[in-house]
């Protein structure tokens, strides 16, 4: 009798709690040699079935096990087209994101996730971009761009400044660049600091005098001249040789 009301109870139970509770029953019925070791066994694993039934059917309430928040789990971030991401971060790294000397200890990835961060100082003073604008700016995945900016912040490039918040999602974190350097050349625009080093390379620009007949350039002047300007100039010029002609002439007398 007591054997067949706890199985018409274990296939009814809904609940973990109801399981459990008849478990108690059965043992101690068992102690109090109720029932058989053999009727025992038997409820044990219909309690076992059911309770593994029971489980699928329960919703997880609260932070599910192996995690420590509420928030939803972060989507993997993939770039629609990888060959794109390629090119846009080589082109970002190769152009000149930082000094020669600072930017040669970065890989090409890491160099395009810089410049988005210089970018943004140059422009608002700090980065307050997320993690992930920075990385689909850069065209590189998220785990890198972390990486990236926890390596400039180990050599004394940047700091990060976190804003976490309490039971809520944090804001992102504000990054600002105190390497002089950096900052240096950020304000030059990314150019180097002697151009005219530059300009002493290859085939320096001649300005020779010109030697050739002086009449013919005193005649290329003249005909530089309007036709009336010109024409006066002649007027005078014969005037002035008339006066010289006379005062020679009253010399010799």
């Amino acid at each position: 009798m007591f054997h067949a009301t706890m199985q018409g109870a274990i296939e009814g139970a809904r609940t973990l709690a109801q399981l459990d509770d008849l478990s108690r029953k059965i043992w101690q019925a068992h102690a109090a040699e109720t029932v058989t070791d053999s009727e025992a066994q038997g409820l044990a694993e219909a309690l076992h079935t059911r309770r593994a039934a029971v489980r699928e059917t329960v919703a997880p309430v609260g932070i599910p096990l192996g995690r420590v928040t509420l928030f939803p789990a972060k989507r993997l971030q993939r770039a629609p087209e990888r060959s794109v991401a390629i090119e846009r971060r080589r082109r970002l790294a190769c152009s000149g994101p930082m000094p020669p000397a600072l930017g040669s200890r970065f890989t090409t990835g890491q160099l395009a996730v810089l410049r988005i961060v210089g970018d943004e100082v140059a422009r608002n003073g700090a980065c307050g971009l997320c993690i992930d604008a920075i990385a689909a700016r850069a065209g590189v995945c998220r785990r890198l761009a972390q990486a990236a900016i926890r390596l400039a912040e180990g050599d004394g490039l940047l700091t990060i400044q976190e804003r976490r918040h309490q039971g809520r999602k944090s804001d992102p974190n504000i990054l600002r660049i105190i390497s002089r350097e950096w900052l240096a050349w950020l304000r030059r625009g990314g150019r180097s600091a002697a151009p005219a080093l530059w300009g002493s390379i290859g085939c320096k620009p001649m300005h020779p005098t010109d030697k050739g007949d002086p009449q013919r350039q005193i005649v290329d002047g003249e005909s530089k001249k309007g036709c009336r300007q010109a024409a006066g100039d002649l007027h005078r010029s014969d005037q002035s040789r008339i006066r010289a002609g006379r005062g020679a002439g009253r010399a010799m007398r």
